[in-house]
C-alpha cells in the first residue's frame, strides 16, 4: 500500500444562490476551509461552488474566482475536490467534479446518475473515473450516484482503494438513513474507504440539508462523522 493519505471532508456555509458574488464568496470559503484542514485531499459536497441551484451559470477550470483556492491548495499542498456545474466544448453540460491543486483546476468527473430536474439540463456523464493521488486510486462519485449500486461496481471494476463521493442529502429521516447506509455499504461491499463530503445547513434551493459527512473503513465501519451545522471539518488519514 502506498503512504497514509490524510484526508478531510468538509460541509461550508454555502452562500446564498443566484448572487453575482456566489462563486467567489464560496471559493473564498473554501480555500480557508482547505487552509484549515491541512491535509493531503480536501473533499468538498456536490456543487459546493454554486449551492444546489439548479440554473447556476457553468463553472470553467480557468475561472479567475478559484484563484484564491488554487492559492490555497498551492499553500498547503492539497488537491480539492469541489462540486460546480461545468460545460464540455461540445455545449453539453454537467454536474461535476474540479480537482484544483496549486497548479490550478481541471473538471476530472462529470455526473453519471442525475436526479429529478437535474435532467432537464444536464447530460449524464459517460464513465467512472478514478484519481490517483499519492499512489492511492480514489474513484468518484457525486450524490445519486453513491444511490445506485451499479456506479460502485463500475468504479470498483477499475481498482481503487477509496470510494469519494461529494453529495447533498435533505434533512429528512428518510434521507439521514439513505447517508448513513450508502457509503458503509459501498464500503463494505467492496473492500475500500468510504469517503463522503455532503451539504450541511442551507444550499441553493435546499433550505436545510443533513450534514454528517464522514468517512467509513474498509468493511463498512466509521472512523469518523460530522454534525449535522455547517462550517464544520473532520479529517482521518486512509492507510
Amino acid at each position: 500500500m502506498p503512504a497514509p493519505l490524510t484526508v478531510a471532508v468538509v460541509q461550508p456555509a454555502a452562500a446564498e444562490a443566484a448572487r453575482p458574488d456566489t462563486v467567489a464568496v464560496n471559493a473564498e470559503r473554501h480555500a480557508a476551509a482547505a487552509r484549515e484542514a491541512g491535509t493531503r485531499l480536501v473533499v468538498f459536497p456536490e456543487l459546493s461552488l454554486t449551492g444546489y441551484d439548479l440554473a447556476a451559470p457553468a463553472v470553467g477550470p480557468d475561472d479567475a474566482r478559484l484563484a484564491p483556492l488554487v492559492a490555497a491548495c498551492a499553500g498547503t499542498g492539497a488537491t480539492a475536490l469541489v462540486g460546480a456545474p461545468v460545460a464540455d466544448a461540445d455545449g453539453r453540460e454537467y454536474i461535476g467534479t474540479l480537482a484544483v491543486t496549486g497548479a490550478g483546476a481541471a473538471v476530472v468527473y462529470r455526473k453519471m446518475y442525475l436526479h429529478g430536474s437535474e435532467a432537464d439540463r444536464f447530460s449524464c456523464g459517460g464513465k467512472p473515473v478514478v484519481l490517483e493521488l499519492d499512489g492511492w486510486r480514489l474513484g468518484l462519485a457525486i450524490c445519486a450516484d453513491a444511490a445506485e449500486p451499479p456506479h460502485a461496481e463500475r468504479t470498483a471494476a477499475l481498482g481503487i482503494d477509496a470510494y469519494v463521493a461529494s453529495t447533498l442529502y435533505g434533512d429528512a429521516p428518510e434521507a439521514v438513513a439513505r447517508r448513513e447506509s450508502q457509503l458503509r455499504d459501498r464500503a463494505a461491499a467492496h473492500g475500500v474507504w468510504g469517503v463522503l463530503a455532503t451539504t450541511a445547513g442551507a444550499s441553493g434551493t435546499y433550505p436545510r440539508t443533513s450534514g454528517g459527512s464522514g468517512v467509513w473503513a474498509p468493511g463498512g465501519a466509521l472512523v469518523v462523522q460530522a454534525g449535522a451545522e455547517p462550517g464544520e471539518i473532520v479529517r482521518t488519514e486512509l492507510r
